[in-house]
């Protein structure tokens, strides 16, 4: 029997059933008339903002990468309770722009931005977290021709990443960023060309549960941000400290101590150089903020046995959670936390795998796993559904369509 993840803390039974925000997962399935079902919990991102509040110094602004989840109710909800938001297309700018959120309060990263990307970001004065020299060029020759004053930050990659991180973001050959070295002369350069100069964007890593990891890595973002800054002879008005904090997935993942890392933050702005002394700082997070407010439910539609296994078909699978799966980046695959939600406080029976209605032999989203006694009918939880789950799967893949979401 393999073990399974952890399941978030706060959940609980009501009739025998997981109750999410105090209902019951039969009673939101029925509502939505279908599954499979993602469920997004209002008090668990307001929850999970004020705990971040709360432990981090109040001079850091909280930005919101809209890649975690971009669910235009979550996105609405979430400009109640962020400061900014992360997007990394025009889509997604567009999609932040139908909720309500001022372009102002936007800034747009990632590389291979096209000219008409770009020229939707200036004119709507959206700040552009530049990838490469020539994307800073093209970024000014837009500008130009269109009559704007462009908003212009650089995005660094740095000479060190954030150990233990899910995924590597920086140090090193990467494609994401401007080499430090190449930083000074290109900031010189868009202050000279009469930019609106944002500052910097520093982002290492992501998926990190290792507090003294995040301390170490923010620590060589303020010193790495302070002495391009010298170097270039330019003040920093904003610098972004990217973000990297992980949630629990995985057997023996243990959560992030936040007021660790924002004690030792705190002590760093206490003591800033000189150059960045008046700076605005944020951090962006995508999953930390959204990740344990969803939970993935799907039907079992199928009871088999097979040379002895028990399998849970259900009408789910990879193509709305490829994360779960074990196909979006892990090396190794692990069961993400998981349970029969019809039977959520139901004892352990028997050993199960829950797969999938995909002909492939990936669509796994629980493996040998303990759960009570299933059958036909019975809903399956997948818990810390509420990132990269139905934007970031494949969901054409064999025309089964895409899955109900709702935010209650």
């Amino acid at each position: 029997m393999k073990p399974l993840g952890p399941i978030p803390e706060g959940f609980v039974a009501i009739d025998g059933e997981l109750a999410i925000a105090g209902r019951k997962a039969s009673d939101l399935v029925a509502e939505a008339g279908r599954t499979p079902l993602f469920v997004y919990a209002r008090e668990r991102l307001d929850a999970r903002v004020a705990a971040l509040r709360a432990a981090m110094p109040d001079r850091l602004a909280i930005h919101y990468a809209v890649k975690a989840n971009p669910f235009a109710p979550l996105l609405a909800h979430m400009a109640g309770l962020v400061d900014g938001f992360d997007v990394a297309s025009g889509g997604e700018l567009a999609l932040v722009e139908a909720a309500g959120i001022d372009p102002a309060k936007v800034s747009f990263a990632g590389p291979g931005k096209r000219d008409a990307e770009l020229e939707l970001a200036i004119a709507k004065g959206v700040t552009l977290n530049l990838e490469s020299v020539r994307e800073a060029e093209r970024a000014l020759e837009i500008a130009g021709k269109i009559g704007v004053t462009p908003r212009l930050a650089i995005r660094v990659n740095p000479d060190f990443d954030l150990k233990g991180s899910g995924m590597k973001m920086g140090g090193g050959a990467k494609p994401f960023g401007i080499d430090a070295d190449k930083v000074p002369a290109l900031a010189r350069r868009l202050v000279d060309a009469g930019a609106d100069w944002r500052g910097f964007h520093i982002f290492a890593g992501s998926q990190a549960l290792d507090a003294a990891a995040i301390i170490e890595t923010q620590a060589q973002t303020l010193a790495l941000a302070a002495r391009l800054a010298e170097e270039a002879g330019v003040t920093v008005p904003k610098c972004n400290l990217g973000g990297g904090f992980g949630i629990p997935y995985f057997p023996g993942d243990k959560p992030l101590d936040l007021a660790a890392v924002g004690n030792a933050l705190a002590e760093r702005f206490a003591d800033l150089p000189a150059v960045l002394r008046d700076t605005a700082f944020c951090i962006e997070l995508g999953r930390f903020l959204v990740g344990e407010s969803g939970v993935y439910l799907t039907r079992v539609i199928d009871r088999k046995q097979s040379h002895g296994e028990i399998f849970l078909v259900t009408d789910g699978g990879l193509h709305h959670q490829l994360a779960a799966s074990g196909n979006f980046g892990t090396v190794v695959r692990r069961n993400y936390p998981s349970a029969i939600a019809t039977r959520f406080d139901a004892p352990v029976e028997e050993e199960a795998s829950v797969v999938g209605c995909l002909c492939t032999p990936l669509d796994r989203l629980a493996e040998k796993g303990g759960f009570p006694r299933a059958e036909e009918g019975d809903l399956v939880a997948v818990f810390c559904a509420g990132a990269y789950g139905a934007s970031a799967s494949p969901v054409h893949f064999l025309g089964q369509g895409p899955a109900a979401e709702v935010l209650i």
